[in-house]
């Protein structure tokens, strides 16, 4: 296992040194593990197929289940999907937060088709947890595209962890450098929503419920 660095009641000024390696950990084609608004994430670049591929080995997942990527914002989001109105809309009100949605992949895009398992959609979020959203906007502003893969710290299958500590336990294939913030806040999982058309699919049900969308989009 690799470093273990545990940040948890840390102000983001006082942490930023480990900011930064995360970030320089990503940029080497190294594998992180850091918190979530829900559980714990593993990523690293989805512009590096070795990487692509560590991630499904060490996850044991299907490789025809495409990967989700977490963005530092709207504007990077929109580098690698398509967004209609609906998604746009959705993307003001909650992002950052706890909406993935599935867009239409702009083409040609510069994530290697091996992240979305060779579909023509990809799945988007903006986290609002401050440790890996500062992340992912120091990548966007050291030149490199503000996104990484964001999948669950878990063999596929098993629960996902909740804490840093969690990950090293149970996850045994080599992770370079785990991001420890504490305890998950939340054990809900994201609701992720299809947008790549003008009609929504809740494809999972999450923090945020069908309710509240409906309502909003209602407006």
């Amino acid at each position: 296992m690799g470093f273990l660095v545990k940040l948890a009641g840390k102000k983001l000024k006082d942490i930023e040194v480990y900011l930064k390696t995360a970030v320089d950990f990503i940029v080497q084609g190294k594998i992180i593990s850091f918190p979530t608004d829900s559980v714990y994430g593993i990523g690293g670049d989805p512009q590096n197929l070795e990487v692509i591929n560590k991630i499904y080995d060490i996850k044991f997942r299907d490789r025809s289940k495409g990967l989700l990527l977490l963005v530092s914002d709207y504007e990077e989001a929109t580098r690698i999907a398509e967004f209609n109105n609906i998604a746009r809309k959705l993307a003001i009100k909650y992002w950052p937060g706890q909406l993935t949605m599935i867009l239409k992949k702009k083409e040609p895009c510069i994530i290697p088709p091996e992240v979305t398992a060779f579909q023509n959609t990809i799945g988007l979020r903006v986290p609002k947890n401050e440790i890996i959203l500062s992340i992912l906007n120091l990548l966007k502003e050291e030149g490199h595209f503000g996104g990484i893969i964001g999948t669950s710290a878990n063999y596929s299958g098993e629960p996902p962890s909740i804490s840093g500590e969690e990950v090293t336990k149970k996850i045994l294939s080599p992770i370079d450098y785990i991001v420890d913030g504490g305890k998950s806040k939340s054990k809900l999982p994201t609701t992720i929503i299809d947008c790549t058309s003008q009609k929504i699919k809740f494809l999972r049900i999450g923090e945020i419920s069908e309710e509240e969308i409906a309502d909003y989009l209602s407006e």
